[in-house]
């Protein structure tokens, strides 16, 4: 059974820096392709950033593109999400996603697997 494991969320001013990690353990030896997502009170789930499981492609909403940072080690079947420059728009809860081996996807339905959400406050 795939299990991942969020952590990393909190309460952070507005322009600070905070960093989340998922860890996946379960078969296919840990090789996913990954993905964060976000759902805001109110709204929709929407993307946030995706990478393949080498670490060699990457994808991001444009709401974040140049702010944060996706990766991957592939070593510790783990993949982190740098959230830099924050605003107060990003506060949501934060879910990775993850999905057996190959590719990049975007879509929530694409993914096979989800975290239970780490929640990112970002105050004004």
């Amino acid at each position: 059974q795939v299990q991942l494991a969020e952590s990393g969320g909190g309460l952070v001013q507005a322009g600070g820096s905070l960093g989340l990690s998922c860890s996946v353990s379960g078969p296919t030896g840990g090789r996913y392709a990954m993905g964060w997502f976000r759902q805001a009170p109110g709204k929709e789930r929407e993307f946030v950033a995706a990478i393949s499981r080498s670490g060699g492609s990457t994808h991001y909403a444009d709401s974040v593109k140049g702010r944060f940072t996706i990766s991957i080690d592939s070593a510790k079947n783990t993949v982190y999400l740098q959230m830099n420059s924050l605003k107060s728009e990003d506060t949501a809860v934060y879910y990775c996603a993850a999905r057996p081996p190959y590719g990049l996807y975007y879509r929530d339905y694409e993914y096979d697997y989800w975290g239970q959400g780490t929640q990112v406050t970002v105050s004004s």
